[in-house]
């Protein structure tokens, strides 16, 4: 069968969303979207909204008792993939210093709606003469005093709405956490990661620079503003903000992802091809979605074999995607 990366290159076209159908965003950026039913991404922060730089174990409960277990990353955030609609517990263990309390919060997972997100807060634990594992540790308290309270408890309702995947009301109770206090570097984070969920790209892109203004060095809006830049083809500049992303965080498997769709937006194919390895070879099988993307440069670059062998690849990792028949289509008319 004769190769004709045109047509192939068409029948990519066919399908509405099938190159970013697992490359959305959330206040959780580290992560792509699964292809599963439901999935629910969440972050792990401080008491005063900074996020818990150490890994934690998370548990998933339903209430027929199953349960799966998954780690935070360094920078709080975890994902829980393949999950059917429905309500589960999320359960946050205390850190391995014991500085806080057992957390816990009831998050709402809807089919095909997205990933659910959900912000649980740590409380730290109130002990008289409890002496702290390391001098360097900053109190907590005092951290927690510089967020109004009338602004955290905002923040606490946007949180749980969006939980409950009531994007909207969340998203204004994250402008009422913000108008209460404009330097809630979280909230802004936060608020601009709903925004790109609701396809918003210039409200989101001015929310995430508030963030970035307030902490120039903050991980997860460098990211997300990568993103939303990408979502606008504005590829130029997302390959500066995400090379921004990747001096703050080298081993994040989504900032190579995106940087990899960006460099190629600027047909830096061969930067492309590295990030794109990079940040499957960092992330595993829930970055399956690079795999796919290095297949479809393989086609531009009319290399048959690479891109026949990054879709069988894609398939064994994403066998459920919901993208699945077509780039079955793609390998049938590869081979």
């Amino acid at each position: 069968m004769s190769f004709d990366p045109r047509v192939i290159l068409a029948l990519l076209l066919i399908f509405p969303g099938f190159v970013y159908a697992q490359t959305g965003s959330s206040s959780l950026p580290g992560r792509p979207p699964t292809d599963a039913p439901g999935s629910i991404r969440g972050h792990v922060v401080l008491p005063n909204g900074t996020p818990l730089a150490e890994a934690v174990k998370v548990n998933l409960k339903v209430l027929r008792g199953d349960q799966a277990i998954t780690y935070t990353d360094q920078q709080g955030q975890f994902e829980l993939n393949n999950l059917s609609a429905g309500q589960y517990t999320v359960e946050i263990d205390a850190d391995r210093d014991g500085r806080f309390e057992f957390a816990s919060e009831k998050v709402l997972v809807r089919r095909g709606g997205g990933p659910t997100l959900v912000t649980i807060y740590l409380k730290e634990k109130q002990s008289e003469g409890q002496t702290r594992a390391s001098d360097k540790t900053i109190s907590l308290a005092m951290l927690d005093q510089k967020v109004p309270s009338a602004a955290k408890r905002e923040f606490d309702r946007a949180s749980r709405l969006s939980g409950e995947g009531k994007s909207l009301e969340s998203i204004e109770a994250l402008r009422r956490a913000i108008a209460i206090y404009p330097d809630f570097l979280i909230a802004h984070n936060d608020l601009g990661a709903q925004l790109l969920e609701q396809e918003q790209f210039e409200e989101a892109g001015v929310e995430l620079r508030a963030a970035i203004k307030i902490d120039p060095r903050a991980f997860n809006p460098q990211l997300n503003l990568g993103i939303v830049l990408v979502r606008q083809k504005n590829f130029q500049e997302a390959r500066e903000v995400l090379e921004k992303a990747l001096s703050l965080e080298p081993a994040s498997p989504a900032a190579h992802l995106y940087a990899g769709m960006a460099a190629v937006g600027i047909n830096q194919g061969d930067r492309g091809e590295r990030e794109f390895k990079a940040a499957h070879d960092l992330g595993g099988s829930p970055y399956a979605i690079a795999l796919l993307d290095l297949g479809q440069l393989y086609m531009k670059r009319g290399d048959r074999e690479m891109a026949l062998k990054s879709f069988e690849s894609y398939l064994r990792e994403s066998p459920h995607a919901a993208n699945a028949a077509q780039v079955e289509k793609l390998i049938g008319m590869l081979r």
